[in-house]
């Protein structure tokens, strides 16, 4: 009797963990698409703001 309730379940709990897993796997990529967007925000506002050099000339932003 315990077994045939237990392989009943077997279905809704693979079910649960489908739904867990995608639900994971959203809020992930959600956060990503926000980590993303950030930084494009900070790369766009190196070009905005960065100094000028010694000649008046601005210089760049970045290393290589």
């Amino acid at each position: 009797m315990v077994a045939r309730r237990l392989i009943d379940l077997v279905p809704l709990l693979l079910v649960l963990l489908l739904a867990l897993l995608l639900f994971g796997a959203g809020f992930a990529l959600k956060a990503l698409w926000v980590v993303a967007v950030i930084v494009l925000a900070v790369w766009l506002l190196g070009f905005v703001l960065r100094s000028a050099g010694a000649g008046g000339k601005r210089g760049r932003w970045y290393r290589w």
